[in-house]
């Protein structure tokens, strides 16, 4: 598994996300709550004196809140997982075996008291929080006490995507002096927006959408992304790109034609889109949008999911579909062909022009 960083005895593995309904129950005044959050936390074994183990600690939503699991990983010892409502109120369970067994066998002694549950998350370590603090959205919190400020992810310490995803603005600008804007089209015309281009599925002359992936299910499409919507978390996860910046992984095999994640944002009018573009570029910020049909746009710049991490290749192992689900577009990302274990997603966004030695792999 490709691991975005590790610190010390940590191991960052998921930054997770959160979408705006989400926002107000997953953070405090001093720390934010992703959902997919993981990290594998070396520490003190609570059954074997002077040993270590492996603590895999995860965020989950449980009843629209937060919940705090630990996986106790040990070598010769059955898997223990731990749950509570809180970092410190789930860590204090290890903490006072640790403290006990410490007792028992007059060795130094633990003050699980003075132990913080969000410290062994990882929740406070500063890279995890830079990253963490420029999530989608999270800047729109009021009573949280931000560390770094409301820093877009252009100001980590990561060569990362100043458009969404690697050489679309810089790619445009250098070989076209101006940028494309989109205004109405047809549906068999290419889509441009902030980086990211989506060719429109084509529609039959009774006006419904053709998606060539979609196609290939047994079950229905909404039985599908249903399906999708539950399982999504288990199909990837964020990580430094061999492309550029930061990328999505695929965390298992799949099989073509697979429903891997939705591209998910607010979704505007195109005049809206036109007037946003341009306060984002006011500001230098990324640019995350997908055209939905010839009058929306998916604004996922401050609200968006883990899809917009996707980048670009010219030989892509996945493709973008704009599938009817209960009489709503919703733009699927599909697996173009069998996808392995760890192989960073990408799809192409149809670059107007690109020269055969510019080519993204």
């Amino acid at each position: 598994m490709v691991n975005l960083l590790r610190v010390g005895s940590l191991i960052f593995l998921n930054v997770g996300q959160l979408l705006p309904h989400q926002l107000e129950a997953f953070h405090t005044q001093n720390c934010i709550y992703p959902i997919g959050y993981k990290i594998i936390r070396f520490y003190w074994s609570m059954r074997r004196p002077n040993k270590r183990c492996r603590y895999i600690c995860s965020i989950a939503e449980v009843e629209g809140k937060p919940e705090f699991r630990i996986l106790v990983q040990e070598q010769a010892e059955s898997d223990v997982e731990l749950r509570d409502v809180s970092p410190k109120a789930v860590w204090q369970h290890v903490l006072h075996s640790i403290a006990e067994m410490r007792r028992s066998h007059n060795l130094v002694k633990l003050y699980p008291e003075f132990v913080s549950g969000e410290d062994l998350f990882g929740l406070t370590e500063p890279a995890i929080v830079r990253i963490i603090e420029s999530l989608p959205g999270v800047e729109t919190l009021t009573n949280y006490r931000f560390k770094y400020g409301r820093n877009p992810l252009l100001d980590l310490p990561l060569a990362l995507n100043p458009s969404g995803a690697a050489r679309t603005e810089p790619k445009l600008r250098q070989l076209m002096g101006w940028k494309k804007h989109h205004p109405q089209r047809t549906c068999s015309s290419i889509s441009s927006l902030g980086g990211h281009q989506a060719a429109l599925p084509s529609t039959t002359a009774a006006g419904e959408v053709t998606c060539p992936y979609s196609k290939q299910f047994v079950h229905s499409k909404s039985s599908q992304y249903k399906k999708m919507k539950q399982e999504w978390r288990n199909n990837v996860y964020l990580a430094r790109s061999k492309i550029a910046g930061l990328g999505l992984y695929a965390a298992r095999d799949m099989e073509k034609h697979t429903m891997i994640i939705e591209y998910i944002g607010e979704v505007i009018r195109s005049e809206v889109s036109e007037i946003r573009e341009k306060q984002y570029e006011a500001r230098n910020r990324g640019i995350y949008m997908f055209r939905l049909d010839e009058d929306r746009v998916v604004d996922a710049t401050l609200c968006g999911g883990l899809a917009r991490y996707i980048n670009h290749s010219c030989n892509p192992n996945c493709v973008t579909e704009i599938v009817e689900v209960d009489r709503e577009l919703r733009i699927i990302i599909f697996a173009k062909r069998r996808i392995n274990r760890s192989e960073e997603l990408s799809y192409d966004y149809k670059f107007d022009i690109e020269d055969d030695g510019s080519k993204i792999p």
